[in-house]
C-alpha cells in the first residue's frame, strides 16, 4: 500500500498526530504493508507539523533489535536495503526535498540499517509517492482543504488503509466515507482488533483477514440443482 496519513488544519493535538505519523512509517523500519508512507498535511500547518514529525524520528534509535533501546532494526536483506536507498536517491532526483535521514548507518556492524528518512515538497506523481518502498521513508505532500486531501489520498493504485486527524466530526466522517481504503483510522493510527476486518481496495490484497468476514476465504459454496419430476 501507500497509506495516506492525513492531517487537517483543525487537528487539535499536533504532538499526538506527529508521534503517530512518525511511528506509522518508522515502526518495524517501514516494513509494514499499511505503513503511513504518504503524509498529507494541510499547507497552513505543514511546516510546523513536519518539524514535529522529524523531531520524533530523531528520537528513534536505530540499532541491534536485541537492545531494549532500539526502535528501528535492520532491513530484512541487502537487496531490500539497496532498494530503499535507491528510492531515496530517486526522490532527490525527482525534486523532493530531503529533510532528514536518507543514509545507511552502522555499516560497520554488517547490518542493513537505514536512518528514518523524511522528504518534503513531494508531488503525488513522484515515484516515492506512488510506489511501495517498504522502508523508513516518508513522503510529505501538502494540500488545501478536505476535498484536495481526499483526491490526493485516492490517487494511487492501492487502497489498503488511510488515516485522518481532525477535530471536526463532520469532516472526519465525510473524509472516512470517501477514502477508498479498507481501513480508515480517525485520530489514531494502526489500531487493530481481531473482530475488525482487514484488507484493501484496488490492488491492495485480496478479501479480508480477521473478523467473521475472513471465514468467507475458507468457505467453498456449492450450488446443487435438482429437477423434480411430477
Amino acid at each position: 500500500g501507500k497509506t495516506p496519513h492525513i492531517v487537517m488544519a483543525d487537528c487539535g493535538n499536533l504532538d499526538e498526530a506527529a508521534t503517530a505519523a512518525a511511528y506509522g512509517i518508522f515502526f518495524n523500519q517501514g516494513e509494514v504493508c499499511n505503513a503511513g508512507s504518504r503524509l498529507l498535511v494541510d499547507a497552513k500547518i505543514k511546516d510546523v507539523f513536519l518539524e514535529k514529525v522529524i523531531a520524533v524520528g530523531k528520537t528513534l534509535t536505530v540499532g541491534d533489535p536485541l537492545d531494549a533501546a532500539t526502535k528501528l532494526g535492520a532491513m530484512v536483506s541487502q537487496v531490500q536495503m539497496d532498494r530503499v536507498l535507491d528510492y531515496i536517491d530517486i526522490g532527490s532526483k525527482e525534486g523532493a526535498e530531503l529533510k532528514s535521514g536518507g543514509k545507511q548507518v552502522l555499516s560497520e556492524t554488517g547490518g542493513y540499517y537505514i536512518e528514518p528518512t523524511v522528504f518534503d515538497n513531494v508531488s503525488n506523481k513522484m515515484r516515492i509517492a506512488q510506489e511501495e518502498i517498504f522502508g523508513p521513508v516518508l513522503a510529505t505532500i501538502s494540500f488545501s482543504g478536505a476535498e484536495e486531501a481526499v483526491a490526493l489520498a485516492n490517487d494511487t493504485i492501492y487502497g489498503l488503509a488511510a488515516a485522518v486527524w481532525t477535530d471536526n466530526i463532520d469532516v472526519a466522517l465525510s473524509t472516512a466515507r470517501r477514502l477508498r481504503a479498507g481501513s480508515v483510522w480517525v485520530n489514531n493510527f494502526d489500531e487493530s482488533n481481531i473482530t475488525m476486518p482487514f484488507g484493501g481496495y484496488k490492488q491492495s490484497g485480496f478479501g479480508r483477514d480477521k473478523s467473521l468476514h475472513a471465514i468467507d476465504k475458507y468457505t467453498e459454496l456449492k450450488a446443487t440443482w435438482i429437477k423434480i419430476r411430477a
